[in-house]
């Protein structure tokens, strides 16, 4: 898609409503160290008191896209043998050892195998383009493009602004740059973990009156399908020796710092043993956290 046709779609608002509403249906299911900083990712930091804030525009998809948010799921937990954190394969529509084990142990309606599930469950993440209109702890940031990470929650908001649950709200597209609005990002620490429900869209206006600035923004924009590729999955094997070497392995004196995080870039690919097919359902109850939450914590606790 060429600058002008962009501008003519306004970022697709009547596909980007029914991907929203295919993400809401409940049947719709690179190898780095923690200590990795990828200066693509654009991070909250909270002030002293554990409150953040920024402004944020979410950005349409980058060229030779459709989609302007990639969605990962992914498994952290720790066993007797030390952590799993990988990513999963249910996320290509693939057969998950994992996601596998959770529903069997779901489906034994016994309480204790129901709290193993939860403690295994998946976590969602999203990945869109942003450009930072204001970063009060990071100046520097301001007026440049990043990725940015974020979960269900912050979600929700662009869901409930493409879909107001309410007749006086007018729906709008988040995601674009001349009917879209910029993001209010509010961050609070509620019982440990952060919380976003004060976060809100501001008025709907361009990003900038100015084309050809919006065209150097566009050009800037970082692809998104790159975190959906193969080579950023291990194979269903290699994850299954993984999951049971973690829950039947010897205690280790493994941290969350040491362990090795599911991939953002590709790696060489690794051929899937599984056959591709989608994914049995993981009861619902086990899907729903907030993974900047669960990490936030999951930091914390080490």
């Amino acid at each position: 898609m060429d600058f002008e046709n962009l501008k003519n779609s306004q970022s697709n608002f009547d596909k980007l409503t029914k991907q929203i509403e295919a993400n809401l249906n409940p049947e719709d299911n690179a190898k780095t160290k923690n200590k990795y900083q990828d200066d693509r990712l654009w991070k909250p930091e909270l002030d002293k008191t554990g409150n953040g804030y920024a402004v944020l525009r979410f950005l349409p998809a980058p060229q030779k896209e459709e989609m302007p948010w990639a969605r990962v799921w992914s498994h952290a937990f720790q066993g007797p043998g030390g952590w799993y954190i990988e990513n999963s394969l249910t996320t290509l529509g693939q057969k998950d050892p994992v996601s596998e084990e959770n529903t069997i142990l779901w489906n034994t309606g016994v309480d204790s195998d129901k709290e193993i599930a939860r403690k295994r469950k998946r976590k969602l993440s999203y990945y869109s383009n942003i450009y930072v209109v204001s970063d009060p702890k990071h100046p520097e940031n301001e007026g440049k493009v990043f990725l940015f990470k974020f979960g269900k929650k912050i979600f929700d908001k662009i869901t409930e602004a493409m879909s107001p649950a309410f007749e006086d709200e007018k729906p709008i597209n988040p995601f674009d740059f001349w009917t879209g609005a910029n993001f209010k990002l509010k961050i609070r620490k509620v019982d440990g973990f952060w919380n976003y429900d004060k976060s809100e869209f501001e008025a709907v206006s361009p990003i900038t009156t100015d084309d050809e600035v919006i065209k150097g923004i566009w050009n800037k924009q970082y692809p998104l399908k790159a975190f959906l590729e193969a080579a950023n999955f291990k194979s269903y094997d290699e994850l299954k020796e993984k999951f049971n070497r973690v829950v039947a392995g010897s205690k280790n004196t493994e941290t969350a710092s040491e362990i090795d995080l599911p991939p953002t870039t590709s790696r060489a690919a690794a051929t899937p043993s599984a056959p591709a097919s989608v994914q049995s359902n993981e009861a619902s109850s086990v899907e729903d956290d907030d993974t900047l939450s669960y990490f936030s914590k999951l930091a914390e606790d080490e």
